[in-house]
């Protein structure tokens, strides 16, 4: 995450508006609801993830046992089970 200077960015009267409530510190200042993005956005991690669950899916169709499953992706049993049913 990059910082920005408030006095590049904000008018004068807003920066001393602030200042009433905090000084010299940094603050965060979220998206707007509307503006947000959903997780996984910016990677591939959530096309990662979906591929993984398809393989474990398709791989405990094929007879793999939930618990050589959990061995193999290093995931719990119950994360074995929540991704079959959610396949199903």
């Amino acid at each position: 995450m990059s910082y920005k200077k408030a006095e590049e960015v904000l008018p004068v009267e807003i920066i001393e508006m602030i200042q009433q409530y905090i000084e010299g510190e940094n603050i965060y200042i979220p998206r707007k609801a509307n503006k947000r993005l959903e997780w996984g956005t910016n990677t591939d991690t959530r096309n990662e993830i979906r591929d993984r669950n398809d393989r474990i899916y398709r791989e405990y169709s094929q007879g793999v046992t939930m618990q050589e499953l959990s061995v193999r992706y290093f995931l719990s049993s119950k994360s074995i089970q929540r991704i079959i049913r959610m396949k199903r």
